[in-house]
């Protein structure tokens, strides 16, 4: 639900007792931020330096949740005439299957690259990976569209910063230049955003809010406000759906770089005086104290102690610590590779305090009387589920994903060939990741038609989604049929690589258009492939564990 499909029930409820519009909607964001189903917000975020990664490479990576639109699609870069414009949408997500819904036009440049459109748009042909994670901002930032003059989302603002830049600074500055000239419109809840934005050299965190609800263009005042802070070379950052910048240092354009208008609207709203001469921290000023948002939520803090145990295991972190008890970043204990990515996204939160799969409730008498785990437990029991059992609900990385990708950035390879954008449909727990090249300039159409509403199984995402079901239904037995079949598939993937790149790299050197095709063409193959096998092991899934033969 969002604030275009409410607003109808807000002004209805306006009318009474002299309320104004822009307090019901305040109210509304506020009641759905305290008590929506948090899992349609809980996009995760992971990234490592060059420094601290196995190969040099560096990684990006994100999972995205709710019903997004999971359909990739690879959209060619153009030339475009003088006096050409590009359109301004709304509803980009896809979320319930709502179609985009044009609601402005800007000027467009004279060249645009190619790049990778999901519900968040993460990759182009240049090898730079842009991740999302929405963050809180406080209520009187918020913009309410259609009473705002606000029009760029983050979704869009992405697209322009793909098809419009090719290094992670530039792709900060087209981002914040957009946003502060066309007015910032939070699309999930109406919240801030927090971006991972990567090139083959290093990464950034941006993060970006609105200005208020009565922003126009003509105001004289951007419309938007943002931050950035850089990434070490040597460290890991990750972002749980909460803000990380936390101080920053405008003077320092090596580690910061800050909108002029950053500190604007906490000196005009009183939350901040410059005259203390304290260290203005964005995170303290803007980020609100509720909801899943809160820097106190376990929501946020649960990924987070999951993903900082793993990588740095001897530091012990607390799992009902403050959020300021996890650092910005950190050096992680071991090279990070791809397939660690993998298995964080995979996370059950396994061997912590947040283990739903591990709850005593899953406990039955076995045969010989002693208590042993129900092969029905599950580390992502529905809600059905949980209620039936009495288990608390804790937020695993796993859970309720539509797709989510890892991108390996490789700047020591042309960048068809040294971009790579490992991804997968539906739950990562579940999925299968496929490698898909920045040289890449189409995908399967399996991969490419998912309808949410009509069960097709030639979408590879209803394969996965239907094959999830089936395996959580007998976790503990099916989960093995499924390991059996994609663990395979994503080693012989990693295990080629050394291979294509050789292949690849000499196509390159003689022809970039011969070298494109040969990356597209294994890559289609590759979905098909997944795609099928999906098929397969749903039909051996229902065959091998229907209910007539568990009486």
């Amino acid at each position: 639900m969002n604030l275009v499909k409410l607003d109808g029930i807000i002004k209805a409820c306006s009318g009474k007792g002299g309320v104004t519009v822009r307090y019901c909607k305040i109210a509304m964001v506020v009641w759905l931020s305290l008590v929506c189903n948090y899992a349609a917000f809980g996009c995760t975020v992971v990234v490592a330096g060059k420094g601290a990664t196995l190969d040099g490479s560096v990684i990006a990576s994100q999972t995205a949740d709710g019903w997004y639109d999971s359909n990739i699609r690879y959209v060619p870069g153009k030339k475009h005439a003088p006096g050409n414009f590009t359109p301004i949408y709304l509803n980009l997500l896809g979320e319930d299957d709502r179609k985009p819904v044009k609601i402005a036009e800007i000027p467009e440049v004279e060249r645009t690259y190619g790049y990778f459109r999901t519900g968040y748009s993460s990759y182009n042909e240049h090898q730079l990976a842009i991740a999302e994670s929405t963050i809180g901002q406080k209520d009187e930032l918020k913009a309410f569209y259609p009473d705002t003059k606000s029009v760029m989302t983050v979704e869009q603002l992405s697209i322009l910063a793909l098809q419009r830049t090719r290094t992670a600074r530039d792709a900060i500055r087209l981002i914040g230049e957009m946003a502060e000239k066309y007015g910032f419109l939070g699309s999930c809840a109406n919240e801030g955003e927090s971006l991972a934005i990567a090139d083959t050299d290093e990464i950034w965190i941006l993060e970006i809010m609105s200005v208020g609800y009565d922003w126009s263009p003509d105001s004289g005042r951007p419309g938007a406000i943002w931050a950035a802070r850089r990434v070490p070379d040597d460290h890991v950052a990750v972002i749980a759906n909460a803000s990380r910048i936390g101080v920053v240092d405008p003077d320092d354009g090596e580690h910061f770089m800050v909108s002029k208008n950053y500190m604007d609207p906490a000196v005009r709203n009183g939350w901040y005086d410059p005259a203390s001469n304290e260290p203005f921290n964005w995170t303290d000023t803007y980020s609100p104290g509720y909801g899943p948002w809160s820097p106190s939520s376990m929501w946020v803090r649960s990924r987070l102690f999951c993903i900082y145990s793993d990588l740095a295991p001897s530091i012990r972190w607390d799992p009902y610590g403050e959020l300021r008890s996890y650092p910005f970043s950190f050096k992680p204990e071991r090279p990070v590779s791809v397939s660690d990515v993998f298995d964080i996204f995979r996370s059950r939160l396994n061997d912590t305090p947040f283990s739903m799969e591990d709850n005593q409730a899953w406990l039955v008498p076995g045969v010989n009387g002693e208590l042993v785990k129900s092969e029905l437990a599950t580390p992502v029991p529905d809600r059905a589920t949980r209620s039936l059992l009495n288990i608390p609900y804790s937020r695993p990385i796993a859970a309720r994903t539509s797709y989510s990708f890892v991108a390996q950035n490789r700047g020591w390879l042309p960048d068809p060939v040294g971009g790579i954008m490992w991804f997968g449909m539906g739950l990562p727990l579940f999925s299968c990741y496929v490698p898909i090249y920045a040289g890449v300039t189409d995908t399967a159409d399996s991969w490419r038609t998912f309808e949410a509403d009509f069960f097709d199984p030639a979408s590879a995402r209803w394969c996965v989604s239907l094959a999830s079901d089936l395996v959580n239904r007998r976790y503990q037995r099916a989960m093995k049929d499924l390991v059996l079949f994609r663990n395979p598939l994503e080693k012989s993937f990693m295990g080629s690589i050394p291979h294509v790149d050789k292949e690849a790299v000499e196509l390159y050197e003689r022809s970039p258009e011969k070298c494109s095709s040969y990356l597209t063409e294994l890559t289609v193959d590759r979905m098909k492939g997944v795609r099928d096998g999906y098929w397969r092991l749903c039909r051996e899934l229902i065959a091998k564990y229907n209910g007539n033969k568990f009486w």
